[in-house]
């Protein structure tokens, strides 16, 4: 068995009077792609904040290749080798698209993230670059034609996509994408499957939060579910089919 890249143990979170994490415990194992599911409001989305430091935790613990990230920045985190993305997905709307793809490829071990994306002259002067190989992932993802474009330009698919050149110029142990089908068409759904089973070749380990569950069953190794906080099951999509509480909270049955 693979090691655990990733171990949450009792992790909760309360905002005011509403618990939105309630003692979750999960294990991400390093080398594969994981589907996080669950009904609306079931702590997804939280989690993946706690994780990522951009929330910190009421209680419970976090831990990312065995070290401890409770209390750790967001920046700091991701320079551990752990990123994740937005439902909506993010670009900086000033610099061109190749020096979004850029900023993947900052050398994170020696200076901040925020310091590497406030210049784009500073972005290109960055001697660790690999001019062809950043070529070679602008013509992948189809963003060639428009590498010199300002990122606000682009269309919501060519976002997506320039979102995945940029993990992939990355190359992060953990990838965490946050309602990736969101919003796509069919044949876009289809890139983002392959760019996914890519990221794992490369060596990423990746976790997917999606409602699409055609898509996680395409895609995922494994399936962690989450209800009211907490996780209840987690196993092959085909092993929960049975599982009477994962049908109870979220897949229904066949007639639904």
């Amino acid at each position: 068995m693979s090691t655990a890249l990733l171990e949450i143990e009792g992790l909760s979170k309360s905002f005011g009077g509403v618990v939105a994490v309630d003692n979750c415990s999960m294990t991400i194992r390093e080398g594969s792609v994981v589907g996080l599911i669950g009904p609306n409001g079931a702590g997804k989305s939280s989690v993946i904040d706690l994780v990522s430091g951009f929330e910190q935790p009421t209680s419970g613990s976090v831990r990312f290749d065995g070290v401890d990230v409770v209390g750790k920045r967001p920046d700091q985190i991701s320079r551990m080798g752990l990123i994740r993305t937005f439902q909506t997905p993010r670009e900086w709307r000033d610099l061109s698209v190749i020096d979004n793809v850029r900023v993947g490829r900052s050398d994170l071990e020696r200076e901040s993230l925020w310091r590497s994306l406030t210049s784009a002259r500073r972005l290109r002067r960055q001697e660790a670059l690999d001019t062809q190989e950043l070529r070679e992932l602008m013509e992948h993802y189809r963003l060639d034609e428009l590498r010199n474009s300002r990122a606000e330009g682009l269309s919501g698919g060519q976002k997506r996509l320039l979102e995945f050149a940029r993990i992939a110029a990355a190359k992060p142990r953990l990838t965490i994408l946050d309602e990736p089908m969101g919003g796509v068409n069919p044949v876009l759904g289809e890139r983002i499957g392959e760019a996914i089973r890519e990221l794992k070749q490369a060596g990423s380990t990746v976790v997917v939060v999606e409602h699409n569950l055609p898509f996680i069953e395409r895609t995922c190794d494994e399936v962690v579910v989450m209800d009211l906080g907490s996780v209840i099951a987690q196993g092959r999509f085909d092993e929960l089919r049975d599982n009477k509480r994962v049908v109870d909270a979220y897949l229904g049955n066949d007639d639904e």
